[in-house]
């Protein structure tokens, strides 16, 4: 069965990216996003909300590009995507970018100065996408790390 489509990402988070963009300039800021089923935020229909995002331990950064340890990154079945910043503001993706976006359904590019209208979303070959901001409530953060071996993929 197919997963459900990316059809928005929670303001809340797109608020946490462009801060923590905001926070790493003039170096890359790079998370890989994960989401939840709009119907357990409340909201009718099918797909998927982009609600979190993991910063991967071990990434490194400058202010051309981002790295992230493959080792590091978790099977994680809520990963929809990534999110990066360019610090020189440009919204498309670079070739590098290209390369990186093979998982994923999503992947949001931010850039300086890292307001509200200073982000773009691509599909996995680096096509312009639309992805609704949308204002819900998210479940609590100390949810997070509430699973069990279950949910791991090992």
């Amino acid at each position: 069965m197919a997963r459900p489509d990316v059809i928005g990402i929670a303001a809340e988070t797109l608020e946490f990216v462009l801060d923590a963009a905001a926070e790493t300039h003039p170096n890359e800021y790079m998370g890989l996003l994960r989401g939840e089923a709009a119907q357990s935020l409340g909201l009718d229909g099918d797909g998927q909300i982009v609600t979190d995002v993991l910063v991967i331990p071990g990434t490194k950064s400058n202010p051309v590009s981002a790295t992230v340890k493959s080792s590091m990154v978790p099977n994680d079945l809520r990963a929809v995507g990534s999110v990066h910043s360019h610090p020189n503001g440009v919204l498309r993706p670079s070739d590098a970018d290209l390369a990186a976006f093979g998982s994923g359904t999503v992947h949001i590019i931010v850039g300086e100065p890292y307001r509200r209208d200073n982000w773009r979303a691509f599909d996995r070959e680096g096509q312009p996408r639309e992805l609704e901001v949308i204002d819900v409530d998210l479940p609590d953060p100390e949810d997070f790390f509430d699973f069990t071996e279950a949910d791991l993929d090992l």
